[in-house]
């Protein structure tokens, strides 16, 4: 800008006082520390007891439980094509613990692709099951009799999902439900006959489906933990029954996961620029936001750990509407005692808030830490933008009982590590370089663990996009 344009004003007449641009010169600015979008609330962290782990490595024993192969079926799309990982065909009662990896190829590629209607009857009650079902889209309602014979909804199945696996080895079964697509739905099925001719020229897979049929039924409980022998209402003096505890001889271990990074800063910054506000501190402050970032988010979606991806099969629940209505939310509490907490998307916030509305519902209130909490039944639900939102606008909502005393999700880490600023969370000098950069390595330590299975609850696949 010109001398001459300096003292002239906006509409062009001479300045007749100073300007703000030359008196800034003289004057101390107000500023603001250094913000920082990416910084939320965090509920998780703040919520999660967390427990001191010595030694890098949380044990977790459990009573013995009888595995039955409880996870989720992967598939690969290729245009039109939908193809099941063969490795995955695993998740399947009869095949837990094959590991034949040619064999698994072969019987995923005998898998037949069918496409369903909305309203499409996938199986009919008491038909002949020779087939199981590997569902690899849409969304599918198990049918059954009600007492007094009505129609009945005694499940829903959803992406990865598969049904009928008793099919493959018992060939007098029969359909004890119906299954009805409620969306368009994908399926891949694989018929008894198609294992049977793999079996006659596999070996290992002839051998492993023998040893299936000769094992003995365990005796269980309905959590499918080995069951103890008890007598009741007993009178006289009969034998009491001898029994024990048994634990499980492969306990999982939880060890500590790190976010690391290495601030660096300039000598001349930190000696020269550091008034009103010291440099140092604010450059450590921002990258300490950023790692707890990360650490929340990776106890949301990290594969090892993390809530979304440790959550048992039958803890995994689709809601009956798509959309996050109060009913699916009670099913959700329905599935364990003292619930603490659901977490979710503020999107699905927003979703089950308009179901709330439709039905005349205003949920409740509570105050944590200064903060009012919308809360469902008297348990708060928190925002976690963590939570995946997915292309097609679906998300999880998650429920969970917390704390050691409760059998429930706690947090790991440990507290006392050398240069710690924080539990857990510490910032080490690490010299400074030749070209006069200062480095500190910061690094955060983090896991979590759910005790018993019924700890942790999800409600998959809600619908945030629908309006109606």
């Amino acid at each position: 800008m010109s001398v001459g344009e300096e003292t002239r004003t906006d509409e062009g007449r001479p300045r007749q006082s100073l300007g703000t641009s030359a008196a800034r010169n003289l004057a101390t600015t107000t500023k603001s520390v250094p913000q920082m979008q990416e910084i939320s609330s965090r509920w998780l962290l703040r919520m999660l007891p967390w427990v001191q782990v010595q030694g890098g490595t949380y044990r977790v024993n459990r009573r013995l439980s009888y595995s039955v192969g409880d996870g989720r079926v992967t598939f690969v799309k290729t245009g039109d094509r939908v193809e099941v990982i063969p490795a995955e065909l695993g998740e399947l009662p009869v095949l837990r613990d094959f590991e034949d990896q040619e064999v698994l190829e072969e019987l995923a590629r005998r898998c037949q692709q069918r496409e369903f209607d909305a309203g499409s009857v996938l199986v009919s009650f008491g038909s002949p099951a020779d087939e199981v079902f590997l569902l690899a889209h849409g969304r599918a309602e198990q049918i059954g009799t009600g007492p007094y014979g009505d129609d009945t909804v005694l499940g829903t199945h959803a992406d990865g999902a598969y049904f009928g696996e008793q099919a493959l080895i018992d060939p007098d079964t029969i359909w004890e439900y119906s299954v009805r697509a409620v969306t368009a739905c994908t399926v891949l099925t694989l018929a008894r006959q198609d294992l049977e001719q793999v079996a006659e020229r596999s070996d290992s897979l002839r051998a492993h489906l023998q040893s299936l049929r000769s094992i003995p039924s365990q005796r269980t409980n309905d959590y499918g933990e080995a069951a103890i022998d008890l007598s009741a209402g007993h009178s006289g003096e009969p034998v009491l029954p001898g029994t024990y505890v048994d634990y499980e001889a492969r306990p999982r271990e939880y060890e500590l996961s790190v976010a690391q990074t290495v601030l660096r800063i300039h000598t001349r910054v930190a000696d020269l620029y550091n008034q009103p506000m010291n440099q140092t501190e604010q450059q450590l402050r921002l990258t300490v936001e950023a790692l707890k970032e990360r650490q929340e988010h990776e106890l949301i979606n990290n594969r090892e750990f993390g809530l979304l991806h440790n959550c048992e099969y039958d803890q995994r629940l689709q809601p009956h509407d798509g959309v996050p209505s109060p009913d699916d939310l009670d099913e959700l509490l329905s599935r364990r005692r003292g619930s603490k907490l659901f977490l979710a998307h503020p999107r699905a916030i927003a979703a089950f808030g308009r179901e709330c509305n439709k039905r005349g519902l205003v949920p409740e209130t509570v105050d944590v830490s200064g903060h009012r909490i919308p809360t469902w039944r008297g348990v708060p639900i928190f925002p976690c933008n963590k939570i995946p939102v997915s292309d097609t606008r679906t998300t999880s909502i998650i429920c969970m009982r917390t704390g050691e005393e409760e059998q429930g999700v706690v947090g790991l880490h440990q507290a006392g590590i050398p240069d710690e600023i924080e539990p857990s969370l510490s910032v080490r000098f690490m010299g400074i370089s030749e070209q006069a950069i200062i480095s500190y390595l910061v690094s955060t330590y983090y896991s979590a663990a759910v005790l018993v299975p019924d700890a942790l609850g999800v409600l998959e696949n809600v619908e945030i996009g629908r309006w109606r």
